[in-house]
């Protein structure tokens, strides 16, 4: 690199003949330590020996017990992933296809982790199976998370964002870096999952990334989740301050743990039976900080002020089915949903949807009112929390990037590796696709050949579109760009699961849901 020498190790995937070059842990940011806490990321420090990248850096700063759990859950390998925990945390690893003696500069997928912008990690995700099956440069990066990312006072003393300005600077490194490792610098996608999608959708149109990179994947998520957004900046800290440039001095000159228990306090479960909703909910996340978001994001997209590359956006068919209200805390869901139980949940959600009080019965009718069997109202029910909490944003989305290269998918496989820890009705749940998107098949053990085919097919899509902007190629089935004019609006996703059968299938239901939202909001697409 051009801030020093790094040794890594070569490995490969089991069953296959072809080495990866693997560097774990190298640095693209100092330490954000001390005063460098709450500013945005520095290059990081020279070094003028040979460091050995061989171990896995710690993940930044987040509940140490959710932080495991969310890699044990999600990661790609066949062993769990123990990670340590630091703020100092700005660390990338790389995979790279061992030959290069062919000298030709591969494409570079950058993963950004999902996690909620509170936890998650570069390593639970293992790039080697996409690595040696796709032949690309994998790259995987970390961001501060939670306070230490998106602490904000509003003013010139701590703008905030700075888990994305870490991600802007990782995208940097690898601009100036990467051809060292065989990739190539003027062929960079990156994806991420759920917020991790968000994040990619984020740095389309912050005018911060011109350049940085060059294809685009949200996978169930995107920048306009009302979950992700907020222009309301309220202080962290209960103390009174006189001045917000004291206050950020005092915060500085906390222990990592003390700010890391500040964080967990704002966390609270959402879909709680007995508590009150709290409004103020929302203070760890994106704001308009003047710097990578000049304005906000839906104006930015509208006026098309974004970076105009080919991008995919896509969703799961069972989004909220499982994994979400269990994280959230939702009270079982049972056999039944009635519609006031329905909608004391559509309220207590209120910070994830942001769904206006007078709006929940119009909603709730339009998705539960077609049945009065209360079984399939709670599949309707799982349907309609999807659609507003990832479903309508993604599609606005991909509205909106009409005019530069747009597909859309929907997901729909149950991946084998939960076993019988889901209830047997979830098909694709949150989460599901990092599986065979990542060749998970090809690195855990026990999954099926139709599981390896699957994921073989994704990884050849995201890999063509890496390589061309467009995901077709041999042997693939033909995946049309997205036409809203075509469809009359009615979109058709690709399910990359059912190849051999039917495999385009309208989604009507965030169709209604869209048409509801804009009537009842009063907004145009």
């Amino acid at each position: 690199t051009q801030y020093g020498k790094v040794q890594g190790k070569y490995t490969s995937l089991k069953g296959f003949n072809k080495p990866v070059q693997v560097f774990l842990g190298v640095p693209f940011a100092k330490a954000p330590l001390g005063p460098l806490r709450f500013t945005p990321p520095q290059p990081p420090e020279p070094w003028d020996y040979v460091k050995i990248t061989t171990t896995y850096p710690p993940m930044c700063t987040q509940d140490p017990v959710g932080g495991q759990l969310f890699s044990d859950l999600f990661t790609n390998q066949n062993e769990k992933v123990s990670l340590k925990m630091s703020e100092d945390c700005l660390y990338l690893n790389i995979y790279s296809p061992a030959d290069l003696t062919k000298k030709m500069k591969l494409p570079v997928m950058v993963w950004i982790h999902g996690g909620g912008l509170l936890t998650g990690a570069a390593s639970t995700y293992d790039g080697l199976a996409l690595s040696t099956l796709e032949n690309v440069v994998v790259v995987t990066i970390q961001y501060r998370l939670g306070i230490f990312g998106f602490y904000s006072t509003g003013d010139e003393h701590a703008k905030g964002n700075w888990g994305y300005l870490d991600q802007v600077s990782a995208l940097h490194w690898i601009q100036k870096n990467i051809a060292s490792f065989g990739g190539d610098p003027g062929l960079v996608t990156i994806f991420g999952e759920s917020a991790g999608g968000g994040c990619v959708s984020a740095l389309i149109v912050s005018p911060l990334t011109k350049n940085l990179f060059h294809r685009a994947i949200s996978q169930s998520g995107v920048v306009l989740m009302e979950s992700l957004f907020t222009s309301n900046i309220k202080p962290i800290t209960e103390v009174g301050f006189l001045h917000f440039s004291s206050m950020v001095h005092c915060i500085r000159q906390k222990t990592e743990e003390e700010i890391l228990n500040t964080t967990l306090k704002m966390v609270e479960p959402i879909g709680g039976t007995t508590r009150k909703r709290k409004q103020n909910t929302t203070e760890e996340k994106i704001i308009l900080d003047g710097v990578f978001f000049p304005k906000n994001p839906k104006e930015l997209l509208a006026k098309k002020q974004f970076n105009h590359i080919p991008y995919i956006v896509g969703i799961n068919n069972n989004e909220f089915s499982w994994l979400l209200p269990t994280l959230m805390k939702y009270p079982p869901f049972e056999d039944r949903m009635d519609q006031e139980k329905a909608m004391l949940l559509v309220w207590r959600s209120y910070p994830l949807l942001k769904i206006s009080q007078n709006l929940i019965p119009l909603i709730t009718e339009e998705y539960l009112g077609i049945t009065n069997d209360t079984v399939k109202k709670k599949y309707l029910f799982m349907e309609m929390m999807g659609d507003f909490f990832i479903g309508i944003s993604a599609v606005m989305v991909a509205q909106f990037h009409m005019g530069s290269p747009t597909y859309m998918y929907e997901f729909q496989h149950r991946s084998s590796f939960w076993g019988n820890m889901k209830p047997e009705n979830v098909k694709a749940d949150h989460g599901d696709d990092i599986f065979p998107v990542l060749g998970a098949p090809f690195l855990k053990e026990g999954a099926s050949e139709e599981e390896k085919q699957l994921s073989r097919t994704m990884m050849k899509y995201w890999a063509n579109f890496a390589r061309n902007g467009d995901p077709n190629g041999e042997d693939l089935l033909k995946w049309p760009a997205y036409d809203q004019n075509k469809q009359e609006k009615k979109i058709n996703f690709i399910d990359v699961f059912l190849l051999s059968k039917n495999t385009f299938f309208p989604a009507f239901p965030i169709q209604q849901a869209i048409a509801a939202r804009d009537f009842f909001q009063g907004e145009s697409l």
